[in-house]
């Protein structure tokens, strides 16, 4: 038996010293705690802990060294009516754990209740879990970071790129395949050169916080691909790591940051904060359901057996209760000052912003983080709704939050299929959606504008097809979302038809042509610049295989190097990503405005021109004297103009230079319906010929 002294509440967790292990458990409502220490094939070896200070149990344990195994067992009533669900027989993860030494071996003792008992959740099990839940890893925190600086990069110079740590690599040729999948393998040589040569700022990786892999999609061979799933949200996913001692993937998590962060790339995680992987009351004891339950999940006020469920997962953590928020705020700090993470993108986040049931921005969540002098100065980014009634908070973020815009997505997909009345909207998607954000103080900036996610058809499959394809997920087809606002070109799937095939590259073309050029933060998921397929499956979160893997070999090298080409045009021209919004009046010295919208016809719109229903083209000058900001030492930002043409008819259109901007100098440098476009002088004349839906990027060169 182990020394036990008294030990300190804070920090929580397991916290090695350099002689010892102080280990420190929140749990409100519970009569009494064990940890449990696990060393090989020895028995498990059960401390009873005595000391309790402001409702955490804690204690310190000399001799106690990293690699450590460790759990715990929590007494305390067992009334699921009354939403107490304590269970001494389960063994418990450390919510604060930094690392799990494996995943969960699938098994009935891990569920509160005797799983098949007419009284469902009511029973109580009496049976050990402890043989089939990963064991709690004390880790030692040092490494060499050397002169590793984050990069800071401001909104209005981002790119960013969405990627699964497996996906982007399992499949990649030039890296070596025993790390394929893994951390590592993001930070390998291979990796940096080519998220440096597209040009991206930041990774945004879908969530590395140890997952539950759900029972019942491995009965069926399927797994949670996308790990929207947590369980452990200080720990790196072990199964993300290559073959390390155990605890040693938070090192490898590290060392993959700071290779990127050598590269000038961020580092964003999507964190999942809004719920856990114990669903709901049929679902499992592993963790926070076992240590107190009331304490930190949102229970239904009249029948606290059932939780509020504002995820569609089973459950919703409580993120107005103090120990909750400051659970999640601990959890962003440590990966912020542990971890070197740059940002964080949070998933379903109006969840979190729930009060009682509904939305307010104005929530202790958001309080406390611009309170917090560390995670406050890091990116945060919201997914702006639940599917709670009042979810949909596109717009209604406070200031210093991000949010992933969906009504660009559905408003450039709209678009570009000729979907009626769209150049109202188009309009305020392409200049950063000010309706959206302007009247909150906020920047073009708030807006990260994508038409792509990991949600959903990829860019190509948009093009390609009508109807989801979900098939492979073991459902009827019956999940994934029906309404995807795609085209298929004229046919369902792969085809030979070389028109078809041509109409689709256009339309990559396009969408990505639109999204690099309109004002906000672009993302691009990863895969998309090169025309990766999931053969029409839009909800591919149970495919770890081929269907979700970047299928390298298969790029299309054109899309690719068209890509590479938009994102250096956005780089290098502040014209496309302003930090201001545009104010439409004429520049001083200059007679233009900021901005103009022009018909095809080279008349100036009128306010009845953008809500013509068969209205789909327009022309648009961006003025490069009109940036209304300065550079770091104080200097005017000004550029090159530019006159950006859309035309989503489906017919070619005449375009008159409008005579305004007729005496300039164009040069065509883009042109979407031909993907070999170099810089070529346009001749001095009033109409160009624009093809049926394509783009058209005339620059004039500043004197």
């Amino acid at each position: 038996m182990n020394k036990i002294y008294p030990g300190k509440p804070y920090p929580l967790g397991a916290t090695w010293d350099g002689n010892g292990v102080n280990f420190a458990l929140y749990a409100d409502n519970a009569t009494g705690v064990e940890l449990c220490l696990f060393n090989g094939d020895a028995p498990e070896e059960k401390i009873k802990i005595t000391e309790r200070t402001h409702q955490i149990w804690h204690c310190y344990l000399p001799g106690i060294n990293p690699g450590q195994l460790y759990g715990y067992r929590v007494d305390g009533p067992y009334d699921p009516q009354n939403g107490q669900r304590f269970n001494v027989n389960k063994l418990l993860i450390d919510p604060y754990a930094k690392a799990l030494s494996g995943t969960i071996d699938w098994h009935d003792s891990l569920f509160g209740y005797e799983v098949g008992n007419a009284d469902e959740d009511l029973s109580y099990s009496d049976t050990d879990s402890a043989p089939f839940i990963p064991k709690s890893v004390v880790i030692d925190s040092a490494f060499d970071w050397g002169d590793d600086k984050f990069p800071r990069i401001p909104y209005y110079q981002s790119v960013i790129y969405e990627m699964h740590v497996k996906g982007f690599t399992q499949m990649h040729p030039d890296i070596p395949e025993e790390i394929r999948g893994t951390y590592a393998a993001i930070g390998h040589p291979a990796s940096i050169k080519y998220l440096k040569e597209l040009g991206v700022t930041a990774v945004e990786l879908m969530p590395i916080h140890q997952f539950v892999n759900d029972r019942h999609l491995l009965e069926k061979g399927l797994s949670n691909y996308w790990g929207y799933n947590s369980i452990g949200f200080f720990a790196p996913d072990i199964r993300y790591a290559g073959n390390v001692p155990c605890g040693e993937q938070v090192q490898e998590f590290k060392q993959m940051v700071k290779e990127l962060h050598k590269a000038g790339i961020e580092v964003i995680l999507d964190v999942v904060y809004n719920h856990t992987g114990e669903g709901n009351q049929m679902g499992p004891t592993l963790s926070f359901k076992g240590i107190d339950n009331a304490s930190y999940y949102r229970l239904v006020d009249d029948n606290k057996r059932y939780y509020n469920d504002y995820t569609g997962t089973g459950n919703t953590l409580n993120a107005n209760l103090p120990n909750v928020l400051r659970y999640i705020m601990d959890s962003l700090r440590y990966w912020i000052t542990e971890m070197h993470v740059d940002g964080f993108r949070f998933d379903l986040a109006a969840t979190l912003a729930r009060e009682l049931h509904d939305v307010n921005k104005l929530s202790g969540f958001f309080e406390i983080i611009y309170q917090d002098p560390i995670i406050s100065q890091a990116k945060m980014i919201a997914e702006p709704w639940d599917i709670g009634e009042g979810g949909y908070q596109v717009g209604n973020f406070p200031p210093g939050w991000t949010e992933w815009n969906g009504k660009f997505r559905d408003c450039i997909r709209d678009y570009w299929i000729g979907a009626d009345s769209m150049l109202g909207e188009f309009g305020q998607r392409f200049t950063g959606s000010p309706d959206l954000y302007q009247d909150d103080n906020r920047r073009p900036t708030a807006s990260i504008n994508f038409i792509t996610a990991h949600d959903g058809f990829t860019l190509n499959d948009l093009v390609t097809y009508n109807e989801k394809h979900n098939e492979a997920n073991g459902e009827d087809n019956n999940d994934g979302e029906s309404h995807n606002r795609s085209w298929n070109c004229g046919a369902e799937g792969p085809t030979d038809d070389p028109e078809v095939n041509k109409l689709r590259a256009r339309q990559k073309r396009n969408l990505l042509t639109t999204l690099f050029l309109s004002q906000g933060v672009p993302m691009l998921v990863a895969g998309d610049e090169f025309g990766r397929t999931q053969n029409g499956n839009n909800n591919a979160y149970c495919q770890d295989n081929e269907i979700s893997w970047l299928n390298w070999a298969a790029a299309d090298k054109e899309l690719l190097e068209f890509t590479k080409r938009l994102i250096q045009l956005r780089k290098d021209h502040p014209a496309f990503r302003r930090r201001r919004w545009f104010q439409g009046r004429p520049v001083k010295g200059k007679g233009l405005e900021d901005i103009a919208w022009f018909l095809p016809e080279g008349n100036e719109m009128e306010e009845e021109n953008w809500n013509h229903d068969f209205a789909r083209s327009l022309g648009i000058f961006l003025n490069g004297m009109g940036l209304h900001t300065v550079n770091n030492v104080g200097e005017p930002v000004t550029d090159d103009d530019f006159y950006v043409i859309f035309n989503a008819h489906y017919e070619q259109l005449e375009y008159h230079i409008p005579n305004v901007l007729v005496n300039k100098k164009w040069e065509i440098i883009l042109d979407t319906s031909n993907d070999e476009t170099t810089d070529q002088p346009l001749a001095k004349k009033e109409v160009i010929t624009v093809e049926g839906r394509s783009v058209i990027v005339l620059r004039s060169k500043a004197n």
